[in-house]
């Protein structure tokens, strides 16, 4: 099979190729910015949609008029405009939101899709207009290298080598595992296993107050106050570190070792919604939500998932996602369904039949069950019957 994978390090440029790589960065942003605004105008206008192919006939006119976009690799000009033209048709398919401008310092990257060279044997890679680059090697490349990002980070310039190769069709070992997702516990299996939560947010909460509060008392664009913002973005980059670490730690391991994994497909954005209301009708409890809302977000579900989705098939096992409906009022034992059931965030009570178990642990397991009913009816085509069934009826 056919294996995509990314090896991410940080460069160590001399300062007339950060120089460079910050203005390839600003042409790309320039372009995507200048894009974004003729589709807008267009769009409102009521006129068609223009594709990748009639934005990439207007670059060079582009040059004409302002000349150093010429000194920038026109194949990463071309692809911040394949970026655009992504994020209008996720757009169109209700995917996504409507495309943002880009702000300076705020994800600048530049993409070579070909034209690089890699050396790992002297930790170092050739980039068009930048020449040879030191890298820190920190893992052996592996695979056939496909295309080369270069992406700012807190000041700090990373290059991602994405690369493809053949590998043996993986055979996935262990038995079927559901998994429940939450705050006090991070995950439960149905196995019994617990993983406690990090809350990494939470422990750097008050180092990052602090420093808010010291770039807020500080003249806006002053070098004091861009001192003042790089410790706010280290302190940032240290917590998505950390959380990143956790969450791949745990997604490899729950991978390794079992053949299949049932999730709850869970909507975050809605859970963390805000319960301020309006002015007419204002909300009950806002600060405890609010608290509710952090820890929510600070877990990493939506990125845990995307974790075990790719490392799942990379060891051959499966990855199923069920409705979180029920799954923790549900009594495993009799199947009696009842708000009353849960008694408090860690007991299950079941009222019918008396089963008594911790609420995660009976939540994983009936998320397993879940599970194995999607895929039995995945298996003798009940699915597709099911959402054939309103047509036919509605004719």
């Amino acid at each position: 099979m056919q294996r995509l994978q990314a090896f991410k390090y940080e460069l160590i440029p001399t300062g007339e190729q950060l120089r460079d790589m910050r203005r390839f960065a600003g042409s790309c942003r320039f372009v995507f910015n200048k894009a974004l605004a003729l589709q807008t105008a267009n769009y409102e206008a009521g006129n068609k949609f223009i594709r990748y192919v009639g934005m990439a006939n207007l670059l060079p006119a582009w040059k004409s008029e302002f000349p150093w976009l010429k000194e920038s690799p026109s194949q990463a000009l071309q692809h911040s405009l394949k970026n655009l033209d992504r994020a209008f048709t996720n757009f169109f398919e209700k995917r996504t939101y409507y495309p943002h401008f880009k702000k300076r310092g705020y994800g600048d990257s530049v993409r070579f899709p070909q034209g690089f060279k890699l050396d790992q044997t002297n930790d170092r890679v050739f980039l068009p207009k930048l020449g040879w680059v030191r890298y820190r090697n920190s893992r052996e490349v592996l695979g056939v290298v496909k295309n080369v990002t270069v992406s700012n980070r807190s000041g700090k310039w990373f290059v991602s080598i994405q690369t493809e190769r053949k590998v043996e069709q993986p055979v996935a070992h262990g038995d079927a595992v559901g998994i429940d997702m939450g705050v006090v516990r991070f995950a439960t299996l149905s196995d019994g296993t617990v993983y406690p939560s990090i809350n990494i947010f939470k422990r750097y909460a008050a180092d990052l107050r602090k420093a808010q509060q010291a770039m807020s008392r500080k003249k806006k664009f002053s070098n004091n106050w861009k001192k003042a913002r790089s410790r706010v973005q280290k302190l940032h980059v240290r917590i998505a570190n950390a959380r990143r670490d956790y969450l791949h730690k745990t997604s490899t391991t729950i991978s390794n070792n079992h053949a299949m994994v049932v999730v709850e497909d869970l909507q975050v954005s809605s859970m963390s919604r805000s319960a301020a209301g309006s002015v007419e009708q204002p909300g009950r409890n806002i600060r405890a939500k609010s608290g509710l809302n952090r820890s929510i977000l600070d877990q990493g579900w939506a990125e845990f998932r995307r974790q075990l989705e790719y490392k799942m098939l990379w060891v051959g096992g499966l990855l199923l996602a069920v409705p979180p409906q029920n799954t923790s009022s549900t009594c495993p034992r009799c199947g009696h369904v009842s708000k009353e059931n849960r008694k408090s965030q860690a007991v299950f009570a079941c009222v019918e039949c008396g089963f008594n178990q911790n609420a995660d642990l009976v939540g994983a397991i009936n998320v397993l069950r879940a599970g194995h009913a999607r895929l039995a009816c995945e298996v003798n085509g009940n699915v597709g019957r099911q959402q054939q069934e309103p047509t036919e009826r509605a004719a």
